[in-house]
């Protein structure tokens, strides 16, 4: 087997993966905010959930260490006491964006609490837009004309999608569903707001710091998302205390623990592996396969015409936003110099 079909299949590997991730990270949070359990109803904390993330995410960037140093663990330890708790000046650059990431994952939580995983998954895209106008203000980049367009499709086809559905008999049940849409809607919102400011904050970092190891900068996020995520705990540590760390903890919200955890990495191999196109359109196929689990499986959701609309804008914006000429590139060339690097780097 040549290079070139190993790097198809991984290509296409990756492609299938960050779609299952997505889709099924969105859907197993959506039922379990909708399964009854606990006491009262009560339900698991969102604090601990996206805490124990953290530290299987942790967990899985040290095993990347000690793999890329042979398993040898007085090298890794050496490894990791210089370039994280010695090179303090370096690792305190990643405070601000791991707060960010933990703020983030709280509130999406909170959204996907309050809004269907088909609407979720559409208006969360939101995020490209927010990615694309941090990119600007802080790096400097130029966006094609097809890219602005493809944005103010963006922006239209999620509007579509939070447009109410027509006139309808105003009850309590009616009251209390535009309240939850609402409290989804603005947590949706500062999320994207994060997301976008997080990630390229970050990307400035790798393109500029002086740490260019994907698996060192991981660990010193790590390291400040386990501080952040533990004060998370702290704030509801009262209820805690009453009901056990793992109150509510099922098989699906361990899994939805690991599969969270791993989202990094799959987003690592995408980076890696996959282009722009096909993470558009591995976007697009989320998109459908949550609206029609959520039609079907979850039953928490109806299909209208103006989300359909809205979701067909926001599928091809996020596709053309991706496609641009060869000459021109979605990421600038310190970018593409830094992930050749990594590439030669965690080759095997």
């Amino acid at each position: 087997m040549t290079n070139t079909e190993v790097n198809q299949y991984l290509k296409y590997g990756t492609l299938a993966l960050v779609t299952f991730q997505t889709t099924f990270n969105v859907l197993l949070l959506r039922y379990s905010r909708l399964e009854k359990s606990g006491d009262e109803g009560k339900k698991y904390f969102e604090s601990t959930l996206v805490l124990m993330a953290e530290v299987v995410k942790f967990i899985v960037c040290i095993s990347l260490l000690v793999f890329q140093n042979g398993w040898v663990l007085s090298k890794s330890a050496e490894i990791f006491y210089k370039e994280i708790i010695a090179n303090i000046h370096e690792t305190r650059k990643l405070s601000l964006p791991s707060a960010l990431y933990t703020l983030q994952n709280t509130l999406l939580i909170v959204a996907i609490s309050n809004l269907d995983a088909a609407t979720f998954q559409v208006t969360y895209q939101l995020k490209i837009l927010t990615t694309a106008f941090f990119s600007v203000l802080l790096l400097g980049k130029q966006l094609s004309g097809r890219q602005w367009v493809a944005l103010f499709i963006l922006m239209t086809g999620v509007i579509c999608v939070q447009l109410p559905t027509g006139a309808s008999k105003i009850t309590d049940a009616t009251s209390l569903q535009s309240h939850q849409s609402i409290i989804g809607l603005v947590a949706v919102l500062i999320s994207c707001l994060s997301s976008g400011f997080a990630g390229v904050f970050y990307e400035k970092l790798l393109k500029h710091g002086n740490q260019k190891s994907i698996i060192i900068r991981n660990l010193q996020l790590g390291v400040f998302s386990l501080i952040f995520g533990s004060l998370g705990v702290l704030l509801s540590l009262q209820n805690i205390r009453e009901f056990g760390f793992f109150f509510g903890y099922t098989p699906i919200i361990w899994t939805i623990v690991f599969v969270q955890a791993f989202g990094g990495l799959v987003i690592a191999a995408t980076m890696k592996y996959a282009d722009n196109i096909l993470k558009g359109f591995a976007t697009s196929i989320s998109i459908i396969l949550s609206s029609v689990c959520s039609y079907f499986i979850l039953n928490d959701f109806k299909f209208n015409l103006m989300f359909i609309v809205g979701a067909l804008m926001v599928i091809c914006a996020t596709y053309f936003y991706g496609v641009s000429p060869k000459k021109e590139s979605l990421r600038s060339p310190d970018m593409e110099e830094l992930i050749e690097a990594e590439k030669k780097v965690t080759d095997v």
